[in-house]
């Protein structure tokens, strides 16, 4: 029999290990088990486990602005069916309002009941990037929506499978009946069934756990891990200074952070006061995704393996006005907020903090399809340098951790072929460290569809720091088969027609440090 009094240091680190493994768990059998190349390839797709009100207790390494959003959404069941939650239920939500990110983004929530199927002892969440959830474009990432509502179809708590059985007409009913429904409802369906079996996959290992080491024991060290993670996050801070950075974006909206230490509690105050008003574009970010990207800046300062979770937050107030664009009304356009403004929004507090110049600062999100394809990917480019290291060449930075499709994939996957593929030589910013390179990406259609693209840095550069110069620029542009150009904007929507190349050059990061 083992004291649940105090942690014994052994233990804690079986413990902290034993929930993110289970994690690890329900993603391999996600990637596993789904069809669409978005989970399947990409990876875009984050598995995690909460505690019995909905705080985050561990995850897999996944994709950084689904993990520390997560939580909102499993809370948000809690408060909106708690009375109703069932053994075998599984609920559905990609709510922006209700701690969603942006409606592809889907999770699936399992409440995970204790051996009297009486009390929730657990909650497993798996949030995956549908490869189209409808909307004005296909591939449900509109470069140019005004409302959430043109982005795609809502799910609140949706109740997916009811005391184990899968409620297949209702969500192809759900699907189907909206403005801009889902073009490709077989795939959405076949992937809600791989983040179902993620989740079982979840529930089955908590059960193994509990019955090794008994309720009491793991419930204790799941205080334990998150106790533990507040602690090092506030030895972190105390090493930490005061700090303001401005941040304007390509379309002239600006992010305005302070960071305040209390040094005599080793806590943080983060006010994002000052910042533009709500959008009439989709650049507005949900309050959850604003909350991930401050989770995760102040979790890469931590020098400790410890998981990301909720006694990360403990220690940091986050102040965000409420209607500006940080933490919009609905029905705010919110697609490009959790992919590009959470970008900024992390480089910003960098900026703050005085750690790191900016990345590439956002993912280049390009979408292409038509009734039959829908495909999505984020692209690489450079990250900032720091205090005492060099960015990295062609890496997907900060808030996205995806990866691109391979060639043979994409090409057997799709009709399109990829020209070329390699790094933007001298993109980045020079300094005493310099800023990583960005990539240039040519893909070459061979049959007419639509194509967007979504990405910022295409005017304002990522920042150096202390001395040290910005990266350069991104560029969008179209070579007609014809042999036309056209430059595009940062969002834009284009028909291709046989035989044109869409030209995606990303962004370098900034250098830090003056060349002396």
């Amino acid at each position: 029999m083992y004291t649940t009094s105090q942690a014994d240091p052994v233990r804690l680190e079986i413990f902290k290990n034993l929930y993110q493994f289970i994690a690890e768990q329900m993603g391999i059998v996600l990637q596993n088990t789904a069809t669409s190349v978005n989970i399947k390839e990409r990876l875009d797709f984050s598995c995690a486990i909460f505690d019995s009100s909905g705080l985050l207790v561990a995850n897999a390494p996944h994709i950084p602005v689904h993990l520390g959003s997560m939580s909102e959404s499993v809370r948000s069941l809690i408060n909106d069916k708690g009375d109703t939650l069932k053994p075998g239920n599984v609920y559905l939500s990609n709510n922006p309002y209700n701690g969603g990110t942006h409606l592809p983004d889907v999770t699936a929530i399992t409440p995970v009941f204790g051996e009297d199927e009486k009390q929730i002892i657990f909650y497993v969440a798996s949030r995956g990037h549908q490869a189209d959830i409808g909307g004005i474009t296909p591939g449900s990432m509109p470069p140019h929506s005004n409302t959430v509502v043109e982005e795609g179809i809502l799910f609140d708590n949706f109740l997916l499978v009811e005391e184990g059985n899968f409620r297949e007409t209702a969500v192809r009913q759900h699907l189907s009946n909206h403005t801009y429904p889902a073009r490709n409802p077989n795939q959405n369906i076949a992937d809600f069934k791989a983040q179902i079996a993620a989740n079982e996959r979840g529930v089955q290992e908590l059960h193994k756990m509990v019955s090794q080491y008994g309720l009491e024991t793991v419930q204790a060290y799941m205080k334990y891990v998150q106790a533990n993670a507040e602690e090092s996050v506030r030895r972190a801070i105390n090493l930490l200074k005061n700090g303001l950075f401005i941040y304007e974006m390509d379309n002239g909206a600006k992010i305005q952070v302070k960071v305040i230490i209390n040094r005599e509690n080793r806590s943080a105050t983060i006010d994002f006061t000052g910042t533009s008003q709500q959008l009439n574009s989709n650049f507005n970010a949900p309050k959850a995704v604003t909350q991930a990207a401050v989770l995760y800046v102040f979790r890469t300062l931590v020098d400790d393996n410890i998981p990301l979770n909720a006694g990360c937050l403990n220690p940091l107030e986050i102040i965000i006005p409420v209607g500006c664009m940080l933490n919009p009304i609905y029905p705010a356009a919110v697609v490009a907020g959790n992919v590009e403004t959470s970008q900024t929004i992390v480089d910003a507090l960098y900026g703050a903090l005085d750690v790191m110049a900016a990345s590439q600062g956002t993912m280049n999100n390009f979408t292409f399809g038509n009734d039959r394809y829908q495909y999505y990917e984020t692209i690489c480019g450079g990250s900032g340098a720091g205090i005492d290291f060099d960015g990295t060449d062609g890496v997907h930075s900060h808030m996205t951790n995806s990866r691109l499709t391979d060639p043979e994939v994409l090409e057997s996957r799709y009709p399109v072929l990829l020209e070329s593929f390699g790094l933007r030589l001298d993109s980045g910013g020079k300094g005493k460290y310099s800023g990583g390179n960005g990539v240039s990406r040519r893909i070459r259609f061979l049959e007419p569809m639509t194509a967007n693209i979504l990405s910022g840095h295409r005017v304002v550069p990522p920042f150096g720091l202390n001395g040290g110069e910005a990266g350069l620029v991104g560029r969008n542009w179209i070579q007609r088969q014809n042999g036309t150009q056209e430059n595009l904007d940062s969002t834009a929507t284009v028909e291709m027609e046989s035989g044109d190349i869409f030209v995606i050059e990303t962004p370098g990061g900034g250098g830090f440090g003056e060349v002396f």
